[in-house]
């Protein structure tokens, strides 16, 4: 069994082994999609195959589409080359469930993968052509929230995105700059419409993405490298939207386990591919079952019925609103009260955690009775039933190799947003008050704890990266397990950065509690649990 176009013609092989396969005729949908693209994928990463890609394969399947997907990668060209490519653009999904069980799917709605490089004459040719055709309803990305950024950590100008400016759309080096080139080639080729969708994690995306192509718009204008018109139809919502949008599905790094069950069932060729730009990338996805994609639905050239497959579409105060549940009340702040306290107690599975009677009161008083009080239901997902799903299926799920480490990556830059926001929202309520909070400020305590690089047996762990380890770790690098320190002096100055927290901890009240906790947690070894059993 070989996961390319002539391997997967033997479709029996496949079916015995307990494969889903695509049923419909490839050559057909390459030959449709080729002549009249509808839908660009930015961004070749594993949530692209295992969510977009697989909504796309269903709809495939059941006769409302009749061509597939073009993917582009413009940061590791190498994920096409030795990936893609190799493989006919075909992948395979494993997709855990939470009753145990795991379906397997042979993803073939990829009809064609592209490098975004203007030194590749091939592809960018190709990747115009693509743009300047009147079908194309859609270009999305994944490119992570740094992608949109014109600028470094210090507000400059990245050079490449400089010398774009100063160049023009001829041939742009930066990532931005060669998809506002393609926007310009949609341009010239009779102001077409098109929806650009920003997919990536992060708040109103589509704004992020806006910003970008706008920029690049305003400084081509000004240096007198393209029409003035082209700034014009950049901002004309009837020809250009940038929706806002809503992701959800948890796709880890493909896992080794994964690999040795396909291996066992004579899948051939699976070996991963650590490119140079570090990226870890196999011929397969492991994936959650949940999934959630809700798109603010401005299309100006209309769009697919891809809500047949899953996808809601609603208003963009919607997509605001169902953000603002997730992110701040109930998905992201249970996650990264695991991360925290998974680290300290020595776990290496989130979903171990939640086996751990303490540490699933503590995300369930987190969400239900911290958070749920001030999240606004957005009435297109229940937000109860959303927690409940998260406590109760995605989180507890025993097949997802997901590790407290890798989400306790960059917590300095997400407790503003995950916790923060509740801390306002109790402050501007005429019903809740900030000092009923308990459990955010132990988990506050719990991160600062962490910051000592010391797990709660007293044994040295690496932190995660981060981009304030280097700012906040030196204030707790003298404090030690079982000797006693001034804590409010040690932790005043992380306490009182608003940036960090979203608000100061002392002017909302809640530092006195966060140092009590941590004063607590320093103890001795055992600690931090004995403190958790204690106000959990």
């Amino acid at each position: 069994m070989i996961l390319n176009k002539n391997g997967s013609a033997d479709r029996k092989i496949w079916e015995q082994a307990g494969y889903k396969l695509p049923e419909f005729d490839r050559a057909e949908i390459e030959k449709n999609t080729k002549e009249n693209p509808f839908w660009i994928h930015f961004g070749a990463g594993n949530i692209f195959r295992a969510f977009q890609a697989n909504v796309v394969q269903q709809l495939l399947n059941s006769r409302v589409l009749d061509r597939g997907l073009i993917v582009a990668e413009g940061y590791d060209y190498e994920i096409i080359e030795k990936m893609y490519l190799p493989h006919d653009s075909y992948s395979v999904l494993a997709t855990f469930k939470a009753d145990g069980s795991i379906e397997k799917s042979v993803i073939g709605s990829i009809m064609e993968s592209l490098i975004l490089d203007s030194d590749n004459e091939e592809n960018y040719d190709r990747l115009k052509e693509i743009f300047g055709k009147g079908s194309l309803q859609m270009a999305s990305f994944t490119i992570t929230e740094k992608g949109y950024s014109l600028v470094n950590g210090k507000g400059e100008v990245l050079p490449a995105v400089k010398e774009d400016f100063k160049n023009g759309p001829g041939k742009p080096a930066s990532y931005i700059g060669k998809v506002a080139s393609l926007l310009y080639t949609r341009y010239l080729a009779g102001q077409k419409a098109i929806a650009m969708v920003s997919m990536d994690n992060c708040s109103h995306n589509g704004d992020k993405l806006y910003a970008a192509m706008n920029t690049f718009a305003e400084k081509w204008v000004e240096n007198g490298l393209v029409e003035a018109d082209f700034r014009t139809y950049v901002n004309d919502k009837s020809k250009v939207s940038f929706p806002w949008t809503m992701i959800d599905k948890i796709t880890p790094r493909p896992d080794a386990s994964v690999e040795d069950m396909l291996k066992k069932d004579g899948l051939q060729e699976l070996e991963p591919v650590i490119t140079s730009k570090n990226t870890y990338v196999a011929p397969f996805v492991n994936a959650e079952e949940c999934e959630y994609l809700v798109i603010e639905d401005a299309f100006p050239n209309g769009r697919p019925e891809l809500e047949k497959g899953g996808i809601m579409f609603t208003q963009r105060e919607t997509v605001d609103k169902v953000e603002k549940m997730k992110v701040c009340t109930c998905l992201n702040p249970l996650h990264t009260a695991l991360a925290v306290f998974g680290c300290l107690l020595g776990y290496d599975l989130i979903s171990k955690e939640m086996k751990d009677e303490t540490l699933k009161k503590l995300v369930e008083g987190i969400g239900y009775v911290e958070g749920l009080p001030v999240v606004v239901d957005p009435q297109i997902l229940d937000p109860k039933e959303f927690i409940d799903t998260v406590v109760n299926v995605r989180i507890p799920n025993p097949f997802m190799p997901d590790t407290p480490q890798r989400i306790a990556t960059d917590t300095s830059q997400k407790l503003a947003i995950r916790y923060g926001e509740t801390i306002k929202a109790y402050a501007a309520s005429d019903d809740l008050k900030v000092s009923d909070l308990k459990l955010i400020p132990l988990v506050f305590a719990g991160w600062i704890r962490y910051l000592m690089a010391v797990d709660d047996q007293g044994n040295a762990f690496t932190l995660s990266p981060d981009p304030l380890l280097s700012e906040v770790c030196p204030y707790v690098a003298d404090v030690k397990l079982g000797e006693e320190a001034d804590v409010q002096k040690v932790l005043k100055p992380i306490l009182s950065n608003s940036k960090i927290f979203g608000v100061d901890l002392y002017e909302a009240g809640l530092a006195d509690l966060v140092c009590g906790y941590f004063k607590e947690m320093t103890s001795g070894t055992g600690a931090v649990r004995k403190t958790l059993e204690k106000y959990v």
